[in-house]
């Protein structure tokens, strides 16, 4: 059976290709729902007006069907709100775009 962090892991592979970060480090996702072979995940988006959503979605669930075999069933829901804020971003992604800086 699948399990919240199979899908946080999985997640981590899911980069935003205008930050080169994955979505989870950026803190774009807000919950993890799993129900037996179904994954529900709220997410949102840097900016609501952000033309990637359509893309992210679809890598959200082709990872999640890629790395978690379990899981047949993927429900990918934006949120805004919370409004994301760079406070919600990992450490790892500081370091990241800090490194992309310099």
């Amino acid at each position: 059976m699948a399990t919240d962090a199979d899908i946080r892991e999985a997640l981590h592979h899911v980069v935003d290709p205008e930050i080169g970060v994955n979505i989870v480090d950026l803190g774009l996702v807000y919950r993890i729902e799993v129900e037996g072979r179904r994954a529900r995940i709220t997410m949102t988006m840097t900016s609501p007006t952000c033309p990637l959503g359509d893309y992210l979605k679809d890598f959200v669930t082709s990872a999640i069907r890629q790395h978690v075999p379990d899981v047949v069933d993927v429900d990918v829901n934006l949120a805004w709100e919370p409004p994301w804020d760079p406070a919600m971003m990992s450490d790892e992604a500081r370091r990241q775009l800090d490194a992309g800086e310099r």
